[in-house]
């Protein structure tokens, strides 16, 4: 199972740049966006500032899978981690 890398250029601390992520990423980065009322941009902003030395695309993708991590391991405390 492939997904296509989508490129998009956006803009951080005043520059532009690109970013190539697959589009699952993209849509999880939007997710976020929207659950925490910001611009995917100001988002990736966020992501760029914190992630040292790390590629900013493979940055996204690992705050992307954590923030789903802790959202299951959230859910699965509510339900006592009954399936």
């Amino acid at each position: 199972m492939g997904f296509a890398v989508l490129k998009r250029s956006v803009s951080i601390a005043g520059h532009r740049t690109s970013i190539s992520l697959e589009e699952p990423f993209w849509e999880g980065l939007r997710e976020i966006a929207e659950r925490e009322n910001r611009s995917v941009q100001s988002l990736i902003g966020r992501i760029d500032a914190e992630r040292g030395e790390q590629n900013l695309s493979s940055a996204i993708r690992v705050f992307v899978l954590n923030d789903l991590r802790n959202r299951l391991e959230a859910a699965d405390q509510r339900t006592g981690g009954a399936p």
